[in-house]
């Protein structure tokens, strides 16, 4: 991975949709990059704040920069894609964008252990990478994820990732984008070299 910067990384991460979004994405009817940009397109939609935009776009990024590769309908243990997204977003992005970016995949457990309903609404490879994930949270678990203090939010990320399954839907591309990601680099790194 080249060495980013704040005037790098939103190139970097558009480079990164344009090589490698149309990978298949879990098994669902939309490639890697359709799914993040509806989720994208849902929060400007609904008018969520310019974070949680970026954060539904970027909530998955870590299926390309992990070590860990993608995930595969076959895969038999988790890989940590939240981990890997947000450790390479950490640097650029504030902890809000951050946080649900590397809780979208705790949000999931959460909310199938607090909502039931909620787990009626995943589609099987969500149910199979969740059994892969741990599972529902435990009460302790649940606990310990709500204390966090940027929970709404996150949830509300990761209602955006559940909702990014749509085939068809025409979305704008990465550069429509951009310029937001890139305000919401420079608002965190506002003063920093």
């Amino acid at each position: 991975m080249p060495e980013l910067t704040r005037d790098t990384i939103v190139a970097f991460l558009g480079d990164i949709f344009a090589r490698r979004g149309g990978e298949e994405y879990l098994g669902e009817p939309v490639t890697m990059a359709q799914h993040m940009l509806q989720g994208a397109t849902f929060a400007q939609q609904q008018g969520f704040s310019e974070e949680i935009i970026v954060a539904a776009l970027l909530h998955d990024i870590g299926h390309f920069t992990s070590e860990f590769g993608t995930y595969n309908p076959d895969d038999t243990q988790d890989r940590h894609h939240e981990d890997a997204g947000a450790a390479v977003l950490g640097a650029f992005f504030p902890t809000l964008v951050t946080d649900c970016v590397r809780y979208h995949v705790a949000a999931k457990r959460y909310l199938c252990a607090t909502q039931p309903s909620y787990f009626e609404r995943l589609s099987d490879a969500s149910v199979h990478s969740l059994n892969l994930q741990g599972g529902p949270m435990s009460a302790a678990e649940v606990a310990a994820f709500s204390a966090n203090p940027n929970l709404a939010e996150i949830i509300q990320v990761r209602h955006l990732d559940e909702a990014g399954k749509v085939a068809d839907m025409e979305t704008p591309d990465f550069a429509h984008f951009a310029p937001m990601v890139q305000r919401v680099v420079d608002r965190h790194l506002k003063g920093t070299p």
